[in-house]
């Protein structure tokens, strides 16, 4: 599985990062600091955060993928890449689950890729034995609130201080889906 996945849909390809994506993935990165800056977790100050290079990162990932730990993949439109989704923190035994993490480029917002790449990667997740998948947004953010519901995943609580994001920890709003919940509507089965 490793470097080799690939998941695709008419106009979206998700896809690991390779060593050739760094310029253009550092620059979609600085493009986009401050469109995700209120979402995006971060390591908190008292932690110290590993200084990594991009092909380190790239490797991280592979590794991740290879041991089925994450599956973390670059979204791609029209051979640019648009964003980023993942299935991070799987845990397998008696528990089958992890968590689905998103973001698209601020000037992509809106064009349904981020629920169309949610959904090709849980499909895949559910496919490879995992049960459940959860996705956690804070409660202002109403755009990944509308991709969790247009996705089926039910709200089931709040997190308190769950994750740090933008200089603080953040309560977050649960949602999840099971392997057991029917997939119905127009974003799942062919990603869109």
């Amino acid at each position: 599985m490793g470097r080799d996945l690939v998941l695709g849909a008419p106009g979206l390809l998700l896809r690991p990062l390779a060593p050739r994506d760094e310029d253009e993935w550092m620059a979609l990165r600085a493009d986009n600091r401050d469109w995700l800056r209120p979402w995006e977790a971060t390591v908190p100050p008292e932690a110290a955060a590993a200084d990594m290079t991009f092909r380190a990162f790239v490797r991280q990932e592979r590794r991740q993928r290879r041991l089925l730990e994450a599956l973390p993949l670059a979204i791609e439109v029209d051979g640019a890449l648009a964003g980023r989704v993942v299935i991070a923190g799987i845990q397998w035994g008696a528990q089958r689950s992890g968590s689905l993490g998103y973001w698209v480029a601020r000037d992509r917002a809106g064009s349904e890729l981020v629920p169309r790449a949610a959904a090709l990667l849980t499909e895949h997740a559910f496919r490879v034995g995992l049960h459940r998948v959860e996705i956690a947004i804070r409660p202002e953010n109403a755009a990944s609130r509308r991709v969790a519901e247009k996705l089926g995943f039910v709200e089931e609580g709040r997190r308190r201080s769950y994750l740090y994001i933008d200089g603080g920890w953040r309560d977050h709003a649960i949602f999840a889906r099971t392997q057991d919940d029917p997939r119905t509507g127009r974003y799942w089965g062919v990603g869109g």
